[in-house]
């Protein structure tokens, strides 16, 4: 039987302060607990009779076998999956950019939603390194795990400021950035490695980092006169990584 004090903790890992104090964040699901059961280290697990990973499990985790209406009372989701895991942080790796790979960095995107999906994105195309701005989502927020699709587990994503990391990169390292004034991306020439920005879903990458942009890039829009107002950002991160690796 789950206890209130065990709900109440797993409840309390929802917010950043909470996992941050802790080191620990949540997964669910059976493709994402079993895709980051080799990237992290299993603190405690919640699981159905139905879940079959738990001959997998190693000494030091606390495993615990629960009825789905108890799955549900720990889940952050509408209809949780067998097996909901808790998990220790990554220790902080040094920020670094690869001359010869592409670099994702991300300026205040937001919503988890957006970063888990461009995080699932990157994974795709072979980008195993997102920078992304203090002000982007927290990587270990539930919404965001469950985006990445067990992605999180391949792709690294660290936080810094982004304007004092891009000012001391070397000047033969590219830096794109999507902007309005840009240069459609289907006629620019593009490199094998360099800095790619993409910007907050309101307001697109911020003034000082715009300024630091040193080939901006626009996704044209196709269609004539009324349309939609702008791309989603994960969306047009998909666009622009396809259009680099397509080259």
């Amino acid at each position: 039987m789950i206890g209130k004090n065990t709900i109440k903790w797993i409840k309390s890992l929802e917010m950043k302060k909470n996992r941050k104090r802790e080191g620990l964040f949540v997964a669910e699901g059976p493709k994402v607990v079993g895709d980051l059961i080799s990237r992290f280290r299993l603190h405690t697990v919640f699981a159905t009779r139905e879940w079959q990973g738990g001959e997998k499990m190693e000494a030091h985790v606390a495993y615990h076998l629960v009825e789905d209406d108890e799955l549900r009372r720990l889940s952050f989701l509408q209809h949780p999956q067998q097996v909901m895991a808790v998990f220790e942080m990554n220790k902080e790796e040094k920020v670094e950019v690869d001359a010869d790979r592409i670099t994702l960095m991300l300026d205040g995107v937001q919503d988890p939603g957006n970063l888990g999906t461009i995080i699932r994105i990157a994974d795709w195309f072979g980008i195993d390194s997102i920078i992304c701005s203090p002000e982007t989502a927290d990587a270990y927020n539930p919404k965001v795990v469950q985006a990445t699709m067990g992605s999180l587990g391949r792709v690294r994503v660290t936080y810094c400021p982004l304007p004092p990391l891009l000012s001391s990169l070397p000047e033969a390292i590219p830096i794109y950035g999507t902007l309005l004034d840009g240069k459609d991306i289907y006629q620019s020439e593009l490199t094998r490695g360099g800095v790619i920005i993409m910007g907050n879903e309101g307001n697109g990458i911020s003034e000082e980092v715009r300024r630091m942009v040193t080939r901006p890039l626009l996704i044209p829009r196709f269609r004539q006169g009324e349309s939609a107002e702008s791309l989603n950002v994960a969306v047009a991160t998909a666009i622009t990584c396809s259009e680099f690796c397509r080259r």
